[in-house]
């Protein structure tokens, strides 16, 4: 009987080496995990704060993209009135060119 008890303590001690294996095993992988959790809430924040950012930049662009288009269109409005200022300005020159013209002709302002 003191073999057989001798052969059962040599299980359990062996049983109890494997449980403290895994029990090391278990501690490293929580480590792990707690690592890879944190990392993850890390990069999840970053994630948040770059959205964030990202949404003001859109925003932002969108604001000067329509301030560009809104002088975009004020350039053209006033580049074609300054176009019709342009041909109204050449025809009363042609018109005041004939009426001078006319006048010189005039018997009226011929001297004698």
């Amino acid at each position: 009987m003191t073999q057989q008890g001798a052969v059962l303590q040599g299980y359990n001690n062996e049983l109890v080496k494997c449980i403290e294996d895994l029990c090391l095993q278990k501690e490293k992988l929580n480590k792990q995990i707690q690592q890879a959790e944190e990392e993850k809430n890390k990069l999840q924040h970053e994630i948040q704060v770059l959205s964030e950012q990202l949404e003001c930049v859109c925003e932002n662009l969108a604001q000067k993209v329509a301030s560009r288009d809104e002088l975009d269109k004020i350039l053209a409005e006033t580049e074609a009135a300054y176009m019709k200022i342009l041909d109204s300005s050449r025809t009363l020159l042609n018109v005041l060119k004939k009426e001078v013209g006319s006048l010189k002709h005039s018997p009226d302002l011929k001297t004698n």
